[in-house]
């Protein structure tokens, strides 16, 4: 079993010199204006998935693609070279979504909050639908709180809704 954090480690340094040789060996004009965002290791060791993005549109995103794809051989013997690992783990390019997803987000966000903004404003004219206080008050002093219709029945001589009599008010035949 391999530690997952020797992974980690390995996954960085794998994301940090992907991006060194792309900055300084690679030289193919399909490469666009890249940036290595993330790398993930698999726990034996064997496989790493770089991942990226690229600024531009979708033509520069797969002349991008194609020149990784061209230049992994050159990058997979500088990442074993400079890591010193036993085996090098083979490399895969993954184009990532971040911000695409990101300005989706934004979009939802945005809208979420031109949604509040009219329930406020739709609220700031509203009015109550019954009366301002929707608790009933006493209208003369004679209801005390705690008691009810229920109790007070039990009290007059008859049983409450629901309620038993004893056996001393009705009785024994």
């Amino acid at each position: 079993m391999v530690d997952t954090a020797r992974a980690r480690k390995l996954a960085d340094r794998i994301r940090v010199i992907v991006a060194q040789t792309l900055e300084t060996r690679v030289k193919d004009p399909r490469l666009g204006f890249i940036t290595v965002t993330d790398a993930r290791v698999t726990n034996d060791l064997q496989q790493a998935t770089v991942y990226y993005t690229v600024y531009g549109d979708d033509a520069a995103r797969a002349d991008t693609a194609a020149a990784l794809e061209s230049a992994k051989g050159v990058l997979r013997s500088e990442v074993g070279r400079q890591t010193g690992v036993r085996h090098t783990p083979s490399l895969a390019f993954v184009a990532d979504a971040v911000p695409e997803e990101a300005a989706r987000i934004e979009d939802l966000l945005a809208r979420a909050a031109q949604a509040d903004a009219e329930v406020h404003r739709v609220a700031a004219g509203a009015t109550y639908a019954g009366d301002a206080d929707p608790y009933r008050a006493p209208s003369d002093g004679a209801d005390t709180p705690g008691t009810s219709d229920a109790t007070e029945d039990a009290e007059g001589g008859e049983p409450a809704a629901g309620g038993a009599a004893t056996d001393g008010a009705r009785g024994r035949g």
